[in-house]
C-alpha cells in the first residue's frame, strides 16, 4: 500500500535540508601573490594576521593555483568549474564595450611574430550555470561585494544569480582610488577618504544582518584590494614606512598597506561571522585570481621626505609574476575552512586549482551537476579532509604576451606531480612548438630549462596537452604566414617592452 505524505510534511523535509546545508562565503583577492601573505614564511614586511586566525580555522594550501595568470579568466573558472581554454574567456578584457561571447584566433600579427594569437571573448556568457544560480535556485540569499570585471549588463552579477551586487562596477578596478572621492556612477562614500576595502566590509555586513537567520547564504565577496592604481591610508603608509628594509625586493610602503587593508576587511568578516554564531555551519574560501603585480613601479616616501621609486611586490623565491606563466604569475595563497570537513590549523601540498570549487561545492551541498555542462575541475573533497590526492595535472591557458618582465610567447602549461611543461605555440624551428620544463621540488625558482635533457618527460606532458586542448575544443594560435627571420628578436622575450611602465611620470626622482 502507498503511504501518503502531506505536503506540510515535504515543505518541511525541504526546509531542514536547506537550513542544513552551510553558509559559503568566497573571498578572492586581485592579484595578491603568494608571497603577499604571512601564510607561507616568505614576507617579513606585510602583515596579515586576520588571514592566520582563518588558516587556524581549517586547510592552508601551498600549491593552489589560479586558471591564469590574469584575473576575468580565473574569476570565470571559479563560477563555472571550467578552464579558460573552454570559456573563451583568456584575458582580462571584460570591461571592454565590444561584447564578444566566443574566443577566436586574431586576424593576423607583426613580422616579428611567430605566432598569431587569440582574441578572448569579453562577458560571462549567462547561459552558463553559475554558482550564483545554482544556489539561488536551492534556497541560498545570494550577494556579491566588490570587484567583478567579467561584463557589465546584462552580464553583470545580477544576471548570474546574485540578488545583491555592490558597487555594481564592471572595470578592473576601483573607480578612480581605492580612497574616497571615488568614481562609481552610483555609489558614493560615506565620509571623507573613506577605504573602498572598508566599506566593501561594511556593506556585507549589513547584509548579513538582513538575512532571515534560517536562510543558508552564499557571499562573494571579491575584493579590490591589491590592484592597481597603488594608494591606500595614508595612517598605514606611514606605519610601513617606519618599517622598509632596502634589502627586502618587498619594500613599497603603499602595497604594505594595501595588504593590511585586506587583510582587516577579511578580520571583519570573520568577526561578523563569530557575532552572528554560524562560524560552525560557514565555509569561508580565501584565494586569489593570480599571482602579485611585480611590473609596475610606485613613487614611495621615506619618514625622512626622501623619495625612492620601487616595485609593488616580489613573488621571490617564485620566478615571475602576474601576465606570466611562471610560478609568481599563477601559485596563489589559499586557505579553506569547512566545518566537519577540513582539520583547523592544518596543511595540505596536494594541488588545486581554481576549477575545483564549483565541482567541490555542488556535491558536498548535494546540488546535481547542471546538465550538458562540462566541468573541468575535480572534487578537492579528499584534500579539504587531509588526505593525499592524485590528479592526472592541471593546465594554465593564456594564448598572449603582454609586455611584462618574464613574458613568453602565447603558450599553455601543465603541472604534473613535481614537473611543469610550458609549451610555447609555434616558438621552435619551421613552425614547430618550443619548451620549457622543470621540475619545481628541485627548482622552484624554474631557473633551469629541462626541455632537452629529458626528452620523453617533455613528450608525456605535451600529449596531455594535446589532449586537452581536443577536449576542452579551444581556440589556438596558428603560425603566422608573414612572419620574417630578420625582425624577429628572441632576446627580448622576458624584458619589458619599452621600459618602465611609469618612467614618463618619474621624472628625475631619485632611486635606491
Amino acid at each position: 500500500m502507498k503511504r501518503f505524505v502531506p505536503a506540510t510534511v515535504l515543505l518541511l523535509c525541504f526546509g531542514a535540508l536547506v537550513q542544513a546545508r552551510p553558509n559559503i562565503i568566497f573571498i578572492l583577492a586581485d592579484d595578491l601573490g603568494w608571497s603577499d601573505t604571512t601564510l607561507y614564511g616568505k614576507t617579513a614586511y606585510y602583515q596579515t594576521p586576520n588571514l592566520e586566525r582563518l588558516a587556524a580555522r581549517g586547510v592552508t594550501f601551498s600549491r593552489a593555483y589560479s586558471a591564469s595568470p590574469l584575473c576575468s579568466p580565473t574569476r570565470a573558472s571559479i563560477l563555472t568549474g571550467q578552464t579558460p581554454a573552454r570559456t573563451g574567456i583568456t584575458s582580462p578584457g571584460c570591461h571592454s564595450g565590444n561584447v564578444v561571447l566566443n574566443a577566436s584566433v586574431g586576424k593576423k600579427a607583426g613580422a616579428q611574430n611567430k605566432a598569431i594569437g587569440c582574441q578572448s571573448a569579453t562577458r560571462l556568457d549567462t547561459t552558463l550555470p553559475t554558482l550564483g544560480k545554482l544556489l539561488k535556485a536551492e534556497g541560498y540569499a545570494t550577494a556579491h561585494f566588490g570587484k567583478w570585471h567579467l561584463g557589465h549588463e546584462p552580464y553583470s552579477p545580477l544576471e548570474h544569480g546574485f540578488d545583491v551586487d555592490v558597487p555594481h562596477w564592471p572595470g578592473p578596478g576601483p573607480a578612480g582610488s581605492f580612497v574616497a572621492p571615488w568614481k562609481y556612477p552610483e555609489f558614493k562614500e560615506n565620509y571623507p577618504q573613506e577605504h573602498i576595502e572598508d566599506r566593501m566590509a561594511e556593506e556585507a555586513v549589513t547584509w548579513l544582518r538582513s538575512l532571515d537567520k534560517d536562510q543558508p547564504f552564499y557571499m562573494n565577496y571579491w575584493q579590490f584590494s591589491v590592484h592597481a592604481p597603488f594608494d591606500a591610508k595614508e595612517t598605514l603608509k606611514k606605519y610601513y614606512r617606519s618599517k622598509v628594509d632596502f634589502t627586502d625586493p618587498q619594500r613599497s610602503p603603499t602595497y604594505a598597506a594595501m595588504v593590511h587593508s585586506l587583510d582587516d576587511a577579511v578580520g571583519t568578516l570573520l568577526d561578523e561571522i563569530d557575532r552572528m554564531g554560524v562560524a560552525d555551519k560557514t565555509v569561508i574560501v580565501f584565494y586569489s585570481d593570480n599571482g602579485g603585480n611585480m611590473y609596475d613601479c610606485i613613487v614611495e616616501h621615506l619618514a625622512s621626505g626622501e623619495e625612492f621609486i620601487t616595485q609593488p611586490t616580489s613573488n621571490a623565491p617564485l620566478r615571475g609574476g602576474k601576465a606570466t606563466m611562471y610560478e609568481g604569475g599563477i601559485r596563489v595563497p589559499c586557505i579553506v575552512a569547512w566545518p566537519g570537513l577540513t582539520q583547523a590549523g592544518t596543511r595540505s601540498e596536494v594541488m588545486i586549482q581554481s576549477t575545483d570549487f564549483y565541482p567541490t561545492l555542488l556535491r558536498q551541498l548535494d546540488i546535481p551537476m547542471p546538465d550538458r555542462h562540462v566541468v573541468d575541475g575535480l572534487d578537492i573533497t579528499a584534500a579539504l579532509q587531509g588526505q593525499d590526492m592524485v590528479r592526472p595535472g592541471i593546465f594554465t591557458y593564456f594564448p598572449h604576451n603582454p609586455p611584462v618582465p618574464h613574458w613568453l610567447p602565447a603558450s599553455i602549461a601543465v603541472h604534473a606531480g613535481d614537473w611543469k611543461l610550458i609549451r610555447l605555440f609555434h616558438q621552435g624551428e619551421d613552425g614547430a612548438h618550443d619548451y620549457q620544463l622543470y621540475n619545481l621540488r628541485w627548482d622552484i625558482g624554474e631557473a633551469y630549462n629541462l626541455a632537452t635533457k629529458y626528452a620523453a618527460k617533455v613528450a608525456e606532458l605535451d600529449a596531455m596537452i594535446e589532449e586537452f586542448l581536443k577536449d576542452t575544443q579551444a581556440v589556438i594560435p596558428l603560425p603566422n604566414p608573414a612572419f620574417d627571420p630578420n625582425q624577429y628578436h628572441p632576446e627580448i622575450i622576458g624584458i619589458q617592452k619599452g621600459g618602465v611602465r611609469t618612467k614618463r611620470d618619474l621624472g628625475t626622482l631619485k632611486t635606491r
